[in-house]
């Protein structure tokens, strides 16, 4: 009868644990990571890998750093996560379909500071102001669509790098200021992967 009883308390105890399960917290998937590798031979211009899925990218012009300072031309060597989306609404009418991140307009007047003694430093401002500043609106197809990556933001540094974005490449993948860039077609298929726990690993 001892036996029958430790039977079903053992089974009860294993329904139990089956109910509980793994916590909410362990049950959620893994943060997707893009990792980016420059090409041998190359410091320029890398590889963008996930899910099995690999695409071109360019790089800045100084190939990668770690110790990234504004103007070096550097992309940083760091892990960053992608923040928002801007996107031209004159070039893309239909926008840019599904995102999980924030989508915002470019509008005329949007700048980004990149003038390091200035309380705005690294930050997005409205034109026109006096500091050094990038216009967002360009001529080129650069910002078309293009996400903000978090270098430099919280805490934000001065000199030590501003507008690190993921952006659609120029004709040829020719070097970028310190960004990372990808073809149009490409960064389509990267957006459905970006929210606020994806990662980007820069890697040297």
């Amino acid at each position: 009868m001892k036996a029958r009883r430790d039977s079903l308390l053992n089974k009860s105890i294993i329904r139990q644990k089956k109910r509980q399960g793994t916590p909410a917290s362990d049950r959620r998937p893994k943060a997707p990571v893009l990792k980016v590798s420059t090409r041998p031979g190359d410091r320029s211009r890398g590889l963008l890998a996930i899910g099995g899925l690999v695409f071109a990218c360019a790089l800045g012009r100084s190939g990668v750093s770690a110790f990234k300072r504004e103007g070096d031309g550097a992309t940083p060597l760091a892990t960053m996560r992608p923040q928002r989306i801007y996107f031209r609404p004159d070039r893309r009418s239909g926008g840019i379909g599904p995102a999980r991140l924030p989508v915002l307009p470019i509008r005329p007047d949007l700048g980004w500071c990149d003038a390091p003694c200035n309380a705005n430093y690294n930050r997005p401002v409205r034109l026109p102001i006096a500091a050094s500043h990038e216009r967002m609106l360009r001529q080129d197809r650069l910002y078309d669509v293009c996400v903000v990556l978090d270098w430099n933001i919280r805490p934000r540094k001065r000199g030590a790098g501003s507008a690190i974005f993921l952006h659609i490449a120029r004709e040829g993948m020719m070097p970028t200021e310190g960004c990372i860039a990808v073809s149009p077609r490409d960064m389509a298929r990267l957006l459905r992967f970006l929210s606020r726990r994806t990662r980007i690993a820069v890697l040297s």
